[in-house]
């Protein structure tokens, strides 16, 4: 069924039978499941690249955002840094994983670890002004606009 979500075809190669194809997990998911191939252990208020086995080629135009999953985030203090993959970038797609726990957290073999968002890219073009339109809100910042 059509769901007026633009489809952007992603080539993958998977480098080992533990290798899994990124899935959405609904019809109207923003980012599609990332899973790992390995089993490790995120230590305690550390952190480990996990990898998913997976080689990506994403169009020009397009990057890959690695994004933490809601549930980890929330039940298990696990976030994900790092994640911006690059249409040329050809390389193994690992997932920097943050436990900000005081317990270990054990990842298995195909658990779902991140998800990637398909974004298109636009550049800025940055021009150096003398001065910048004021606004209401200016120069206030963290919290300035309440928490």
């Amino acid at each position: 069924l059509d769901n007026g979500i633009k489809r952007v075809p992603v080539n993958i190669v998977k480098l080992t039978p533990d290798a899994r194809t990124p899935t959405y997990g609904s019809r109207w998911a923003a980012g599609a499941d990332l899973y790992s191939a390995q089993d490790c252990v995120v230590p305690a208020k550390g952190k480990y690249c996990v990898s998913t086995d997976l080689q990506l080629e994403i169009p020009q135009g397009y990057y890959g955002r690695v994004a933490p999953r809601s549930g980890l985030a929330l039940k298990n203090f696990i976030d994900v840094g790092a994640g911006v993959i690059d249409s040329d970038y050809r390389g193994i797609l690992k997932v920097l994983l943050f436990n900000f726990d005081s317990d270990d957290f054990q990842v298995r073999k195909g658990d779902r670890i991140a998800q990637i968002i398909i974004e298109r890219i636009a550049h800025g073009e940055f021009i150096e002004v003398n001065r910048l339109i004021e606004t209401d809100r200016n120069m206030s910042g963290f919290g300035s606009t309440g928490v």
